[in-house]
């Protein structure tokens, strides 16, 4: 089995690039991903987009 690799993406109001960032990762050919999202207080959609995509290997996180 291949080593896991992390991918860490801090978020604020990026909803203009965040589909197309996520989507870079899935289509990786490397499959042993996962992605952690951390939401700095985001008041566009960003929320809404990262979970749109219902993939286990995304962990998601909001800042207080």
């Amino acid at each position: 089995m291949s080593e896991l690799v992390s991918i860490i993406i801090n978020c604020h109001n990026g909803e203009k690039f965040l589909r197309r960032c996520l989507q870079s990762v899935i289509n990786q050919n490397y499959k042993n991903w996962e992605i952690i999202f951390w939401n700095n207080k985001s008041s566009d959609k960003s929320e809404k987009i990262v979970k749109s995509f219902r993939d286990k290997r995304i962990k998601y996180f909001k800042s207080n």
